[in-house]
Parts: C-alpha cells; structure tokens; sequence
C-alpha cells in the first residue's frame, strides 16, 4: 500500500468510518532514520486515531528507535511489515523475506517492545515460494509469541520471492484461509487477524467467525465506500454518513485546509477516485479529476463539479 494509504487516504477514510483501525503505508527505517524529513512520513491529523505505524526493517536498533517515534507521534500501535514480497525491498532484508530469518524478526520484535508501551504487531505471510506445510506459519508465530508478541496479521498466501510481481503475489498464490483460520485454533490467546482478497462486509463477517480481526487492503482502497458499512455491521455502532456525497462534503474543508498549504489538487482526489465505484457517473467522475485535477492551478472547484456531474447523471438515471 505504499503511496496509496497516505495520511489524505486516511483523513478521507475517516469521513466514512470511525472504528476501523487504520495503518499507514509502510515506512522504512531508513526513510525516517536517514532522510531529511521524518515529519513527512509520520505526519498524521488528529481525526485519524486509531491508527497504526507500519514499519519495514530488519535491524532490530534501528526499528527500536523508529517505534519510539511512532509513540513520539501519538501512533496508537506500531506494525513490522514481514508480508512485502517486493524485489526492492528484499535485498534490504525487509518484507516477506524475514520469513527466512526468524531470529532476526525475533530480535527485532523484542527490541521494539523494549523502546515503547504501545502494541507492537506484525504482518506476514503463510510462507515462502513453495513451502506447503502448515508448520511453517505455525512455528512462527509461536517463536515470536514466545518474546509476548500478541497481534498477528496474517496475509493467507505464500510469498513468491522471484518470478513473480507484488500484484502477481497479491493474485497467484492461493488463498488458504484454514491456515489461518488454524493459528487460531493452536494459539487461542493470540490475537489473530487475516488478509487476502477480502471485499465484503458479509466476507468479513465470515472471518470473524474464526478469527479475531480483519484486515481489508486494496479493496478499501478501491472501493471505498465499503468502509461506511463497518462501523455499523462489525462494531454495532451507528454509521458515520448516510451517502457518498455526504463523506466528500466531509473531506472538502480538509482538502481546501490542504491546498491553502500548497498541496496539489490531484494529491487529494487521486484517493477518491474510486468512491462512486458501480454508480451512474462514476466514470464521468473520475474521468473529470484526472482530466483537471492535475492542474497546478486547479482548486477545490473541480472536486465540487466533478461531484455535481455524478448528481446530474444519478438524476437522469432516475427519471
């Protein structure tokens, strides 16, 4: 999710959910340890909270100081990324291939407890390239659990570490939901979220039939508005906004607070794209942004008639 779960992602999911934990896109420890900047990536509005801190990294000083900014930052949890099957990242020993160093993950787990008092959790896979057996994922979590590690997120498909893209890795390995479904059933006490091609509230309610929690990824991302079902179905509380339009008039005041600061239009509503998803207009809509939103000139206008276009369309659809 890296350059997609940005904080405007997060401000905007925020407009149409309020309990679902969100976590950022991942940060390496070197962005935030060498760069120039660390406030960029660690940046986050306030209405953001819950919100989580994803971290990749392998050096376990390193991640220790970065989950000390993550508290530093008011992040209500901070997350070791050992599921990115990225060919860039691999070399840095970061990602899925810490899979293949358990003691590393170790280390570096028992090192991030050490330097905060927030949740430290991981995410990973079920495995590496051809690995079938179910022991490989069952022995380890239980040698993270063992340093009181407690929140594991469990993406149900293998790595592919070469061969294959990150989006092929995201579609070709198959789905083994039982694995993760039997980490539960071997580790009770453990809190057991799962990932992996989930898009519906009715899938998730599924899930958690087995599981303690679900992590829905692209699809929140693309589909958006199956976040304004959440707060309501999974948590019995009352749903943030009734329609699309709505949540967008929520997002406006953060998007002109944003572009009075010197952001560009297109920054915003490249995370809105898919918020009419299914709907008449929904194609004029983004059609509109990523025809004018691009602009450096381009204001909070083009929002507004880009959503006065899906309006016209509902109308006529109706009639």
């Amino acid at each position: 999710m890296m350059d997609w779960t940005t904080s405007d992602y997060r401000v905007f999911a925020r407009c149409l959910t309020k309990h679902t934990l969100l976590y950022t896109e991942m940060v390496t420890t070197g962005a935030l340890l060498q760069g120039d900047n660390p406030a960029r990536f660690l940046k986050c509005d306030d209405c953001e909270h819950p919100i989580a801190l994803q971290l990749g990294g392998s050096n376990a000083t390193d991640l220790a100081k970065c989950a000390k900014m993550a508290e530093e930052y008011g992040y209500d949890e901070v997350n070791l990324n050992a599921g990115c099957p990225s060919d860039r990242v691999q070399n840095s020993l970061i990602g899925a291939i810490l899979m293949a160093h358990p003691q590393t993950v170790v280390d570096a787990m028992k090192a991030m407890q050490d330097a905060t008092p927030i949740p430290v959790t991981i995410k990973h896979r079920i495995g590496l390239d051809d690995q079938q057996d179910y022991a490989v994922v069952r022995d380890f979590v239980g040698m993270i659990a063992d340093e009181g590690v407690e929140t594991f997120i469990v993406h149900a498909r293998n790595a592919i570490l070469q061969g294959l893209s990150p989006k092929e890795n995201r579609e070709i390995p198959p789905l083994k939901y039982d694995f993760v479904y039997q980490l539960k059933k071997d580790f009770p006490d453990l809190e057991i979220l799962i990932n992996g091609g989930i898009k519906t509230i009715e899938e998730t309610k599924e899930h958690l039939r087995h599981v303690d929690g679900v992590m829905m990824g692209r699809e929140a991302y693309n589909n958006p508005w199956v976040l304004s079902e959440v707060d309501q179905s999974i948590f019995g509380a009352t749903n943030v906004v009734n329609d699309r339009f709505e949540a967008l008039e929520r997002f406006i005041p953060y998007a002109e607070s944003q572009l009075a600061k010197g952001e560009r239009l297109m920054h915003l509503t490249r995370h809105l794209l898919g918020i009419f998803q299914g709907l008449p207009g929904g194609k004029q809509f983004r059609r509109y942004l990523s025809e004018n939103g691009h602009r450096s000139d381009a204001t909070i206008d083009v929002l507004v008639d880009a959503i006065e276009l899906v309006k016209q369309k509902l109308d006529k659809s109706k009639g």
